[in-house]
């Protein structure tokens, strides 16, 4: 039944437009992610919203109750994220990148329908939190998988560029819900809320439509011995024939890494293991990226803008939701300089850069409010303004590139489903509680908290992250290998090891016994006591990549015969050419 998501339809693009109309599918399933952020904030204080569900209205008697429920409504979008992308860190791997976006993706519109169908005498609040809860759930399945498989199909050299114009895509989509919720204020009836919610079906029916028409990742179809398709598609990203000296490279080098665990079963306890792999240390790295980007304040800022605005600064309500839209526009346009920054600059001088800016802005903006007056109140918003144009050119877009580049093949797919979970729990607990601490203490505390946070993250950024810009998937492997080897940390060996080729990928692994851990041991004592011979190279440059198994789909059968010939006849080109004098090794000596 799977199989249908492994088919290598590309809408007949190949090469850059190929990888143009992934980039483009990905972003659509990140300003969907970025629609929702920007969506609750203005709408859970809007009157027809609270009309239709009163326990969210203050009336001045009993705030804390509905300041409770405010944030009980935003955040319950989060727990459905956090579930979608604990499933996928359990299950993701063997179901596939294409299969689980596409899944997640339905859920999000049947979400939708469940809230946007809510009415106050059908237990209407709670029908909508479930829809939230639903919607939330697809949406984690699509944050775990898209910068995967986005990732997986990007060349090095852009990699970080295009996953970045993803994350980007976020700032758009909080952009454009905050100004449709505007501009919806205006309106007297239930479509007020109705309409900005069932938008975000537009968002999904794109995705959908994308993700249906494009291929699964070559490197996950490796993995998992459909190793034609793979070729196919590899090809047709770099519009290249499948025989191509540089595609046959590719897939050696992918392959190179299958070979690690192609005897071993992958569960979750292989993110815990040590060693060469360093699976832990890495794990750990990507987590963290989404730990501190949660916690340095930015969903405090994104999803109560308006709040902030109105009810931590003090101006009026008409006001703060104009704000509120100019804030989401700075958001985005802030975003522009990190496309010329991700790979000139880096992604560890941009992480530094973007968590020292956090922290100087919060500095400013708790100051202003420690004595609150018209003056100061100014200074805060300035803050506050200042801290967004620093997370959109950093902090936005990194910890959605960084976890897939730092995790190895084997638990690519559950180290990136761990680091969103990790997101998901920070920024349920951001949302939940940040009204209440305005409510309930001064409001420069909240900032100050935030500030804190922001200073002590630099030297976690300093001290663990290594530079990954410009490296292939697999050079990364070798950083970590090698970094285990020598005793150092992973970030000096990235600052002193020159960029590797294919060929020099490969040997490295080679040389720091990277491609031989103990199961591909025990794998050849067995075949060496019955008496099988290790040393006859099969597929692709003498990798074999052609190990049909009961999971493996037909194609991967019928065409093997395909591949062989292309190793055979290129095999034989060379005994060809070594009998030309041109290229005789004895008469060029001469």
């Amino acid at each position: 039944m799977l199989g249908i998501f492994s088919r290598t339809n590309t809408l007949g693009f190949k090469g850059r437009k190929l990888r143009f109309a992934v980039t483009i599918t990905a972003c659509l399933a990140f300003s969907l992610f970025g629609y929702d952020q920007g969506l609750m904030g203005s709408l859970i204080t809007g009157t027809q919203f609270n009309d239709e569900f009163p326990a969210t209205r203050k009336n001045g008697d009993d705030d804390q109750h509905a300041t409770v429920i405010q944030g009980a409504v935003t955040s319950c979008f989060e727990l459905g994220c956090f579930a979608g992308s604990l499933w996928v860190m359990f299950f993701g791997e063997r179901v596939g990148r294409k299969p689980l976006i596409t899944f997640g993706t339905f859920v999000v519109i049947i979400g939708v329908l469940i809230s946007v169908t809510s009415y106050r005498e059908h237990w209407g609040l709670g029908q909508f939190v479930i829809g939230r809860v639903t919607t939330g759930f697809g949406v984690g399945f699509c944050t775990s998988q898209v910068p995967i498989w986005q990732s997986e199909m990007s060349k090095p050299e852009n990699r970080g560029l295009l996953v970045n114009l993803e994350g980007s895509t976020i700032a758009v989509g909080t952009m454009i819900a905050y100004w449709v919720t505007f501009g919806l204020s205006y309106v007297d009836s239930s479509a007020q809320w109705r309409f900005p919610v069932s938008l975000q079906i537009l968002f999904a029916l794109f995705v959908l439509f994308g993700i249906l028409n494009l291929p699964e990742s070559p490197r996950w179809l490796m993995a998992h011995n459909r190793e034609n398709a793979a070729l196919e598609i590899l090809g047709k990203l770099d519009d290249l024939p499948i025989d191509d000296d540089q595609i046959i490279a590719e897939a050696s080098v992918i392959q190179d890494a299958v070979n690690r665990f192609k005897h071993q079963k992958t569960s979750v306890k292989d993110l815990f293991s040590k060693g060469k792999s360093q699976n832990l240390h890495r794990a750990l790295v990507a987590s963290s990226t989404q730990f501190f980007q949660q916690f340095t304040g930015c969903n405090a800022a994104i999803y109560y803008a308006t709040v902030l605005f109105n009810e931590s600064i003090g101006l009026e309500k008409r006001l703060s939701m104009i704000l509120g839209g100019v804030f989401a526009t700075i958001y985005a346009l802030s975003t522009i300089p990190s496309f010329f920054l991700i790979e000139s600059l880096g992604r560890r001088k941009l992480f530094l850069i973007g968590a020292s800016g956090q922290a100087i802005s919060f500095t400013i903006t708790f100051a202003c409010l420690i004595d609150n007056n018209t003056n100061n109140s100014k200074g805060a918003a300035v803050g506050l303004f200042l801290f967004i144009v620093f997370f959109g050119m950093s902090m936005l877009s990194l910890p959605w590139i960084y976890p897939p580049e730092i995790a190895s093949m084997r638990v690519r797919s559950m180290t990136n489903a761990m680091s969103t979970c990790t997101n998901w729990l920070c920024n349920f607990a951001v949302v939940m509680f940040t009204p209440i601490f305005i409510q309930n203490s001064d409001s420069w505390g909240c900032y100050l908290f935030f500030a804190i946070i922001n200073y002590l993250y630099i030297p976690v950024i300093f001290f663990f992250y290594p530079e990954t810009a410009g490296r292939s998937l697999e050079e990364i492997d070798i950083i970590y290998a090698k970094a285990f080897t020598d005793g150092t940390q992973p970030w000096r060996v990235a600052a002193t090891l020159p960029k590797l080729s294919l060929t020099e990928v490969e040997d490295y692994g080679n040389s720091l016994g990277l491609y031989d851990d103990d199961n591909d041991k025990e794998e050849e004592e067995e075949k060496e006591e019955d008496g099988v011979s290790n040393n006859e190279p099969t597929g692709v440059n003498g990798y074999n990549l052609f190990v049909p198994n009961e999971e493996a789909d037909e194609s991967s059968y019928s065409s093997t015969s395909r591949v062989d010939s292309i190793n055979q006849g290129k095999q034989d080109e060379k005994i060809s050419n070594s009998n030309n004098a041109t290229f005789d090794v004895d008469a060029s000596k001469k």
